[in-house]
């Protein structure tokens, strides 16, 4: 029995942060996952129906506030960090929900499962962000429904996606670039020594605004190990913006996710991509 995919299931943490769990109580349940399954499971089962219980706006406040205190405990202001709910597999209807609720800033990461609640939903209902994998036979669509890309990795896809914004008559498009420092097969982005290229190359276009770097580190149950990968990224930001590549701009960091967002913050995260901390558990992909 895998203990460790048996609390992430059911996002031991957080449930018992909802049910208001204290100290004594965690050292009990940690007692029980080691010696006493059945229980263990009877636990998890009560924590996992007050996760359920709790609606959308209240998860929603809830990383608003986990967003502030570990912004406080960095000596920075909440308001330099963007949270952007990511909806992918959610169904319109929730994400209409989530608008309601207060956000502001939606990422998808499917061109055609994006398009189809961008739709529906007007695409002036949020900024929409794309953080998924873009494939240049894509380009052109993200172009249209898309207000700042997370990924791009390429000089190839820059290229293309600065011809098309001319074509579509779109005076700007930010752009961040996905740098994979573990190397992982499974996911894109670009090895960060092959960045001086795609830099020259984004520099060249006349619609793409280069705002920032992106990072999707390898998973870790501790979330403090993937620390150095965020301050990978932002020494290499640093770098960059002392060379000017950001322009203006000292360059955003789009690092962190629900389980590990806190960390990222306290690295210097502009942006952090919550999904299942907001919306629950996703829904067979569309």
């Amino acid at each position: 029995m895998d203990y460790n995919a048996i609390c992430r299931h059911y996002q031991m943490r957080r449930l018992i942060r909802s049910a208001k769990v204290g100290a004594r109580e965690w050292r009990a349940a940690s007692y029980i996952v080691s010696f006493r399954l059945p229980n263990f499971l009877v636990f998890l089962q009560m924590a996992e129906k007050a996760f359920a219980g709790e609606t959308l706006s209240e998860r929603f406040a809830d990383v608003r506030r986990r967003i502030a205190a570990a912004a406080s405990n960095s000596d920075r202001s909440p308001k330099d960090i963007t949270l952007i709910a990511i909806s992918k597999t959610h169904p319109t209807e929730t994400l209409r929900a989530a608008i309601a609720a207060g956000v502001t800033e939606l990422g998808e990461n499917r061109i055609q499962e994006a398009e189809e609640k961008i739709l529906e939903l007007g695409r002036q209902a949020a900024r929409w962000h794309l953080v998924g994998h873009l494939q240049t036979n894509k380009a052109r669509r993200a172009v249209t429904l898309f207000d700042c890309i997370h990924s791009l990795d390429s000089r190839a896809l820059a290229e293309r996606l600065d011809r098309l914004c001319i074509e579509e008559g779109r005076a700007e498009l930010p752009v961040l670039i996905q740098i994979n420092f573990a190397g992982e097969k499974s996911k894109t982005g670009i090895d960060p020594r092959e960045l001086p290229e795609l830099l020259k190359a984004t520099a060249d276009c006349e619609r793409l605004r280069l705002i920032g770097l992106m990072t999707l580190p390898p998973y870790f149950e501790n979330p403090d190990c993937v620390r150095p990968f965020f301050v990978a990224l932002r020494n290499l930001r640093d770098r960059l913006q002392s060379q000017g590549n950001f322009g203006e701009r000292s360059g955003d960091l789009s690092m962190g996710m629900s389980h590990d967002f806190e960390v990222a913050i306290a690295e210097g995260a502009t942006m952090v991509r919550v999904g299942t901390a907001i919306f629950g558990e996703r829904s067979p992909a569309i």
